[in-house]
This record gives C-alpha cells, structure tokens and sequence, in this order.
C-alpha cells in the first residue's frame, strides 16, 4: 500500500495476527539502540519518530509521550502482544512501560508462577546453595562448640571488668525469631499477594545465607579474639575471691566451665550481628517492595525502611544494658550484618533504586527467556531493525495532538 511506513506496516500485521483484547493496553515504548533514541506512538493513525545523535534521556523521553497521551482525546494505543515480538538487538535495550490497569509488563505476568506449579524447579535450579547453606549451619554449629582463645586478663584488667552479671534482656532463642522468622513471615505474607515464588524463594534463600554468613564470621571472630566480657569477674570468680598466677598475674578462674568459655566471647557481639543481618535484609526487601526511592518524595515509605533497622538498633543496645558487650563490639556486630545483608540482597535483586527494584534478578530473567522463546516460535515477531519512513498527519494535526519533530 502506497504511502504507508514500514513500522505502520508492521503494527497493522501485529494487530491482525493477536488478539482484540490485546487492544486494551496502552502503551508508550521508548527504547535506545545503534546511539539513538526512538520514541514511538501511534495515535489516531498517525506514526511519528523521534530521533537524534546522541541518546534522548528516557525520564524524557516517557515525560514526552505521557504528555502527548494526556493532551490527546485518544491516548496513543498498541497492543501489548506486539511488544512480545521484536528482533534480540530491540529487546536487549527496550525500556517499556505497559499503562494497562497502571501495571508495567512484568507486573501482569505476576500469579503465572506459583509454588505449586514452579516451586521445585527454582529448588533445584539452586540445589547447590542450598547445600552450602547446610554447610554453613554445620560450620555455624562447630564454631559454637569449639573451645574460643582465652585472652589474658591480668589483675590490673578486671577493674573494668567488674560489671553485675545479669540475665538476658533479649534471650538466645528470640535473636532467630527476630532475625529470621519474622522476615519469614513477611515474605509469605507478600507471596500471597503477589503469587511469585522466585520472590518468595530468593527472598528466604538471600536471608538464610545473610544471616548464616554473618553467623559464621561472627563465631570466628569471637573464637579468635577472646575478648572478656564486662561482666568477667563475676564470671571467674562467682564468690567474689579473686585467685591470680603469682608469676604472670593471669587470672586463676573457679566458675563454671560453660560460664567462663561464654565469657571469652564479647567480640564481636552475636544479637546484633544477627539481627543486622536479618532485619537489614528486610529493610533492603520493603525498600524494594514499596518503590521507597521512586523520587516521588514518599517519606512515610522511608519510616516503614527503616522499621526493621531500629528494631535491630534496640536489640544491639540491650547487649550493653545487660553488660554482656562493650559498645564497640555491639558497633562491629551491626556494622557487619548489616554489610553481609546488603551483599546478600543485591546478589537476589536489583537495588531498590532501579526501575525494576521490586522483583526479583531470576523473576526478570525468566521473562527474557520467555520472550526469547516466543520469537524463535513465531515467525510474525520480527521487527524491522532500522525505521527510516516517517508518517505524519498535516501541520495543524501536529499542533492539534501536541507533538512537534525535532532532533535532539
């Protein structure tokens, strides 16, 4: 047909091949490739391009088109399903953002992978940090039998020592409920929502191994160092009569053995490593979730960041109140969970910056593959890879819609 360009061409074939239903999403594309940027939309008929030597800034380019659709009495339309097809070069550098119901592309194929129907394939795609995580809980457990070095703690030492002895404002067994399994909790309660089990599994798998790595360096630490606690004395000598080396002046301790191996290991301290691991993974995991950095100036969504993070701050400081830690070893504890959780989660996810911050790495992954395989099957996904024609209404249609050609 005379007059028409190649990608009204291309649309007309990719409507008639999909779905009326597909008609529904409007949609405006902006995608760079080969150093430009190509802003396309197709509006009442009319196809027009966008193009440049250097690169259109994409907040730019997406504020230019949202413009166009919101000046213009029928937004411009192309049907999701074309978006499916598209040669490799195109798909490796589309940014695209799908306006059906306010949810982007990645958001409507969430439900479609479930426990029930992905759940063990994702299981055994990571069978094998799976099994280091059981390696891990091993090492975690001998590293808390073993015997720590016991330091020397002279006679002149135990004046700072001589702290009360007391019971544990946050006991032992609420330091993994805290850290684990009320961020357990969470991810369920987010899975239920969203039904995507790569969340879900990359959510549980990045806070184990927070929480075991941290464990593990924590325990090492400890063992090697050897540092009292403040509370020592109490520890050594639990009747109050002091017993030292007539030579080396090196306490003689007559406590209770378990006692006094748990009193060589103030450094670094345990609660607040672990609940900086655990909770500061959560922090990282709602930050991503609610989209805190959309730059939307939200600041309701930054309390409910940093939530998890003063829960955790709560748990460092009784360690000090109790006399268990001196306060630089609550200070290198959080310090190191919280360094451990942050690796752990940007090896999972995306940053919560990023525009695609609230899923899953593996969750986009999938989708790429998908698509890729959809335009090996189907013959009808090529799109041309170089637009030159352009298709344009009169001078006063132009004006009418809002959209002006100009190169930037």
């Amino acid at each position: 047909m005379p007059g028409i360009s190649p990608y009204d061409r291309w649309l007309r074939d990719r409507e008639h091949h999909f779905s009326q239903k597909d008609n529904q999403c409007r949609q405006t594309v902006s995608f760079t490739f080969a150093g430009a940027r190509r802003l396309f939309d197709v509006e009442n008929g009319v196809s027009w391009l966008t193009r440049g030597r250097r690169a259109l800034n994409p907040s730019r380019a997406y504020g230019r088109a949202r413009g166009s659709s919101i000046h213009s009495k029928n937004p411009p339309t192309i049907p999701c399903s074309v978006l499916s097809g598209g040669s490799s070069t195109l798909h490796s550098a589309l940014s695209l953002e799908c306006l059906f119901e306010g949810k982007t592309m990645a958001d409507i194929q969430l439900g479609a992978h479930t426990v029930k129907s992905h759940g063990v394939k994702v299981a055994k795609f990571h069978k094998h940090d799976w099994i280091i995580l059981l390696l891990l809980g091993v090492i975690e457990i001998i590293l808390n039998v073993i015997e720590p070095f016991h330091r020397f703690v002279g006679k002149d030492m135990m004046t700072d020592l001589k702290y009360p002895l007391k019971s544990n404002t946050v006991p032992f067994w609420a330091v993994p409920m805290i850290g684990i399994v009320l961020p357990f909790v969470i991810f369920l309660a987010i899975y239920y929502s969203r039904r995507d089990v790569y969340d879900l599994h990359h959510a549980i798998l990045g806070l184990l191994f927070s929480v075991l790595i941290t464990g593990v360096i924590t325990d090492a630490i400890k063992d090697g160092v050897g540092r009292p606690r403040p509370d020592f004395f109490w520890r050594c000598f639990p009747d109050g009569k002091e017993d030292y080396d007539n030579v080396t002046t090196n306490v003689i301790c007559h406590g209770e053995h378990s006692v006094i191996k748990e009193g060589h290991k103030s450094f670094p301290s345990g609660h607040s490593s672990w609940s900086f691991a655990g909770l500061g993974f959560l922090s990282w995991y709602l930050a991503g979730k609610i989209k805190a950095f959309d730059r939307r100036g939200h600041v309701a969504k930054l309390c409910i960041v940093f939530l998890p993070l003063l829960a955790a701050s709560l748990v460092a400081i009784s360690r000090v109140d109790d006399y268990w830690h001196h306060w630089q070893d609550v200070f290198a504890g959080g310090f190191l969970g919280l360094v451990v959780a942050s690796f752990c989660y940007l090896q999972f996810f995306p940053p919560p910056y990023a525009a695609n911050g609230w899923g899953p790495h593996a969750y986009f992954g999938m989708l790429a593959d998908n698509q890729s395989n959809a335009l090996n099957a189907n013959p009808l996904s090529t799109v041309p890879s170089e637009i030159d024609a352009v298709s344009i209404h009169t001078e006063q249609q132009q004006q009418q819609h809002g959209i002006s050609m100009r190169e930037v």
